[in-house]
């Protein structure tokens, strides 16, 4: 895919590196400002259909998580021992593997549409569900949180031991950019012996100045009650089965990210509020400390993450390339020919 010389002059003026044979996103102009942009192709846009073989891996601290795995249409989905399958006939296929948002799974949309460019692509893909976020509660009183870096080495180093000499590359999305992208900068150049690149779309890196956007204005109508209405069972659920350990009272009445990650996420995490949660776990700190080839994308307009909040060039390392579009929302970057997809594994191509 070639990039027109017009491109280069918007690039240039925008301030955004250029990714070498990967063409820019522009917004359709039907498909105005940041909000409209997200919406759009998390709830209205079509999203493939696929096929996917679930393997429920057993963790060492006795809990579990569900690996959705690309499979033929002809298979159908069911719980299966990683013992008991291999994912692929070849082991050298590349693996995708994307961790996802808040209260995402391997049904989002962004999910199916990577999956099936991946699987179009004649690569393996796998979809890796944080605790609780598989369609069933985890066993143990503990979340997936932002900066969950020990459950990235964990379950990318699974994915390692069953493909041993396959290339893996790691995306991220939203919050599972955050943790994967923290994960990155704390292991430096251990991280090379389990994957092999890595994408970031749409990371709240600073996670008070996301928390905060999303706490605010518009934001607070359009998405807070959506991810609050959808945690606030799941902490009630735990605090049914672990008496005492959360406070019902603070659950019931949370309205902001805010308040539900002062009841819950930082509780569990350990931390002394939501404010302390968000400063220990943020990812922006240990991006100049990322040891293989990274690429971070933000659209300037993503209401989840305010633009001044981005890191410079000066704030990342060298292995790191940063892609500002003007335009995408958060998580977003909807156009028919399925421009976010390809534009990762075009990445993951490059020499």
């Amino acid at each position: 895919m070639r990039i027109l010389p017009y491109h280069f002059i918007a690039l240039l003026l925008m301030g955004q590196p250029i990714i070498a044979n990967c063409a820019p996103y522009y917004a359709p102009f039907w498909l105005p400002g940041g909000h409209l942009q997200t919406i759009y192709a998390a709830t209205i846009a079509n999203a493939p259909q696929v096929t996917y073989r679930r393997e429920r891996w057993e963790l060492p601290d006795g809990d579990f998580v569900d690996a959705d795995w690309l499979e033929p249409e002809r298979v159908e989905s069911k719980h299966l021992n990683p013992e008991e399958h291999a994912p692929s006939a070849s082991e050298d296929l590349p693996i995708v593997v994307l961790f996802h948002g808040l209260e995402g799974n391997s049904q989002s949309n962004y999910a199916r549409a990577l999956m099936s460019a991946t699987k179009a692509k004649g690569w393996r893909g796998v979809v890796i569900h944080f605790r609780g976020c598989s369609g069933e509660p985890n066993r143990l009183p503990r979340v997936y949180y932002a900066g969950d870096t020990p459950e990235i080495q964990l379950l990318l180093s699974r994915v390692r031991q069953q493909a041993p000499s396959a290339p893996i590359y790691a995306v991220g999305v939203s919050l599972g950019a955050n943790a994967l992208l923290k994960w990155l900068g704390e292991s430096g150049q251990a991280a090379n012996q389990i994957i092999s690149k890595a994408a970031a779309v749409s990371a709240p890196m600073d996670l008070a100045a996301s928390a905060n956007a999303l706490d605010s204005g518009l934001n607070r109508v359009l998405y807070t009650p959506r991810f609050v209405n959808s945690m606030r069972p799941k902490a009630l659920e735990m605090l049914a089965r672990f008496p005492g350990l959360l406070d019902a009272e603070k659950i019931n009445a949370a309205k902001t990210i805010h308040d539900i990650d002062n009841a819950v996420t930082a509780k569990l995490f350990g931390a002394q509020d939501a404010d302390d949660y968000y400063a220990k776990n943020a990812s922006k700190p240990w991006l100049t400390k990322i040891s293989l080839p990274t690429l971070i994308l933000n659209a300037k307009n993503d209401s989840f993450v305010p633009e001044e909040s981005l890191p410079t060039a000066t704030e990342v390392s060298t292995f790191v390339t940063l892609e500002y579009p003007a335009t995408g929302g958060h998580v977003g970057f909807y156009s028919r020919e399925n421009w976010l997809p390809n534009h990762l594994l075009e990445f993951f191509e490059l020499q």
